[in-house]
């Protein structure tokens, strides 16, 4: 797998799994369904899909070369682009699809 390839994949898998919890009314994605999800366990599962992902994305620098170390700013700049990448589905699921079905 060539390194643009990979950053492709882990790019296109955060905007997946950044999007994952607005779209699905179940508790982490597999457990019973609830209407309404709470906002706790959105950000629950937003959490745990973002360290889903960095964990993608070492385990495919580590099998492309060497993994490189790093320090915070790294991971408060993933964080930021995380949230980032799931504003389409906080925007569908309570400002667009909210003021509907009411």
């Amino acid at each position: 797998m060539e390194s643009q390839t990979a950053v492709w994949l882990v790019l296109i898998a955060a905007l997946v799994a950044a999007n994952l919890p607005y779209f699905s009314h179940r508790l982490l994605l597999v457990g019973p369904l609830r209407r309404p999800k709470p906002v706790g366990w959105r950000l629950l599962e937003l959490a745990l899909l973002a360290c889903l992902t960095l964990a993608l994305g070492f385990a495919i620098e580590a099998k492309l070369g060497q993994r490189h170390p790093q320090g915070w700013e790294f991971y408060g700049a993933a964080l930021c682009l995380f949230i980032t990448l799931g504003f389409p589905g906080f925007v569908w699921c309570y400002l667009r699809r909210g003021r509907h079905e009411a």
